[in-house]
C-alpha cells in the first residue's frame, strides 16, 4: 500500500483524526489537503493526508498556531523534509567514499606488512 493511496472517506478520517468533518472542509478551503474525489464527488484521503492533518491538528490546538501560521508550517515541513533527505543522500555519499578510501588504505598497509590495527 502506497501512502498516498486514498482510502479513507471523510466521516473516516475525521473519526480516526477527532475532528468534525466540518474542520477537514474548512482545511481542504484552506489549502492544507487536497483529498481525491470518487467519481460520485466524495472525499478520499490518503494516509499522507492523515499524518498532515495530524500536523495541522496538533498546530492548532496544542501550539495555538492560526491558519496563516499552519501554513508557514506546512511550507517549512516541506522544505526541511527535502533538506532532510538530501542530507541523507549526501551522508551516504561520503560514506562509500570514506569506506572506499580506508579499504584501499588497509590494503596499502598490507602490502607493505605492517599491520591494520594501530
Amino acid at each position: 500500500m502506497r501512502r498516498s493511496e486514498p482510502l479513507y472517506v471523510i466521516s473516516v478520517a475525521a473519526r480516526l483524526l477527532e475532528l468534525h468533518p466540518q474542520t477537514l472542509r474548512k482545511y481542504e478551503r484552506e489549502g492544507f489537503v487536497a483529498p481525491s474525489r470518487t467519481p460520485g464527488n466524495l472525499r478520499l484521503y490518503s494516509a499522507e493526508d492523515l499524518e498532515r492533518l495530524r500536523q495541522v491538528k496538533h498546530l492548532v490546538e496544542e501550539r495555538g498556531v492560526n491558519l496563516a501560521g499552519v501554513q508557514l508550517a506546512l511550507g517549512l515541513t516541506s522544505r526541511l523534509r527535502q533538506l532532510r533527505e538530501r542530507c541523507l543522500a549526501i551522508s551516504e555519499q561520503y560514506d562509500r567514499i570514506f569506506d572506499s578510501v580506508v579499504a584501499e588504505i588497509d590494503t596499502m598497509l598490507q602490502e607493505i606488512g605492517a599491520s591494520v590495527e594501530s
